[in-house]
């Protein structure tokens, strides 16, 4: 389902900041960092960006030159595994073990090569985890919350730093909503300054 959401920039930073909005995941793995969903730039006082946010996931294998497999619409509960294809590329099948409760899970079943695991949301890259092995499993477990903060060299579909992450602490709870405004206040520069802040306005309820 998706959430139409409007990033407004009501501060005083005249759209110099790079606002970044992304995913932390519930069951984090020892050293992951969380991937910059999307970067809003340039975007001016009083300026407006749209766009949709959904609650529908896809997975996509990858390797480290860029290439990746055809993404795999997934729900809550799927299990998948990753197979070989006749022409010796990994890909993507439908797990024998059948669903799990909750997470989804992509097994390793391949007799060798690590493999990246990748999660997309609304066509773009929200988590991986990398050169998961064979016997092996990729576990995701996504709420429907955003993180947003300010941040500068960030790009989208890359790991965020941790000072990025630590700084961005304000969460966007999505679960009950069918489209809302993102609203930025705060900023400047000198003895006037305050910090950003962020809050749903206009909120329509699903």
């Amino acid at each position: 389902m998706n959430i139409a959401l409007r990033f407004i920039n009501r501060s005083n930073d005249c759209g110099n900041s790079q606002i970044v909005l992304f995913q932390r995941d519930v069951i984090p793995e020892f050293g992951e960092l969380a991937i910059a969903w999307r970067v809003i730039r340039y975007c001016g006082r009083d300026c407006i960006h749209p766009f949709a946010y959904s609650t529908d996931v896809e997975i996509a294998l990858g390797d480290d030159h860029g290439n990746f497999s055809p993404r795999v619409p997934v729900a809550n509960g799927t299990r998948l595994a990753i197979g070989a294809h006749p022409g010796g590329r990994p890909r993507l099948v439908n797990s024998p073990e059948g669903t799990v409760h909750s997470d989804i899970e992509v097994v390793n079943q391949l007799a060798r090569g690590a493999v990246n695991v990748n999660a997309f949301v609304a066509g773009r890259l929200i988590a991986a985890k990398s050169a998961v092995a064979p016997g092996q499993k990729a576990v995701f477990r996504f709420s429907p919350v955003l993180w947003i903060g300010v941040g500068s060299q960030i790009e989208e579909g890359r790991a965020l730093a941790s000072a990025v992450i630590s700084s961005a602490n304000t969460p966007l709870e999505l679960s009950t909503i069918a489209s809302a405004d993102i609203v930025m206040t705060g900023g400047g520069a000198g003895e006037k300054a305050r910090p950003f802040q962020f809050e749903l306005e206009n909120v329509v309820r699903r």
